[in-house]
């Protein structure tokens, strides 16, 4: 699946996210959905998430 579309994700998915931070180099951090940011049923750069540990990133894969 992927993460570029909003109907793919839900709370409490195990997803790879790629922080703003790090869209440079590319490094994922894994973690459970606690938040959909994006309201827009898809986008080209991943569905903007919050993790349950806080962090905010772009949806590059659902695990």
């Amino acid at each position: 699946m992927q993460g570029n579309f909003r109907k793919n994700i839900k709370p409490g998915l195990s997803v790879s996210i790629v922080e703003k931070q790090n869209q440079r180099n590319g490094e994922l951090t894994t973690g459970i959905v606690k938040d959909l940011l994006t309201n827009s049923a898809q986008h080209p750069h991943g569905i903007k998430v919050r993790l349950t540990s806080g962090k905010i990133g772009r949806v590059k894969e659902i695990r």
